[in-house]
């Protein structure tokens, strides 16, 4: 299986003027879009509205926050606002790998295409 990265921008939309842009993976086993927590303060002020214990896919727990509202945008589909997960995460080669949960993907709402390594636009929405 391949790896799927997409362009994003997270906002806090209470002071647009707090904005970051970063490539994350696609991860359909994440919930949210799960932040490293090195970076909560580059978005300014967010309510925090749990702190929880997080299992990783590794199967080791950690401390996370549950904060928000965030504006996401993933490049090519429209915003949303939601919560975003910030966790400690450890840079890999300098770069932390932030994640993009089914969350924000059925909010945008786009679907994964494994054979072309990407996101695409889901066209219909279930309503039943």
């Amino acid at each position: 299986m391949g790896r799927i990265t997409s362009f994003v921008t997270v906002s806090n939309p209470l002071d647009p003027e707090k904005s970051m842009n970063f490539d994350a993976l696609v991860d359909t086993g994440a919930s949210h879009m799960t932040l490293p927590m090195a970076w909560k303060s580059k978005l300014g002020e967010m309510t925090t509205l749990q702190d929880l214990v997080v299992e990783l896919a590794n199967q080791e727990t950690t401390r996370g926050e549950i904060c928000g509202p965030v504006a996401v945008q993933v490049e090519g589909f429209r915003q949303v606002f939601t919560e975003a997960l910030f966790i400690d995460m450890e840079p890999v080669k300098g770069r932390y790998e932030p994640l993009i949960g089914y969350l924000v993907l059925e909010a945008i709402p786009a679907a994964v295409d494994m054979l072309g390594h990407r996101l695409v636009q889901v066209k219909h929405l279930d309503a039943k």
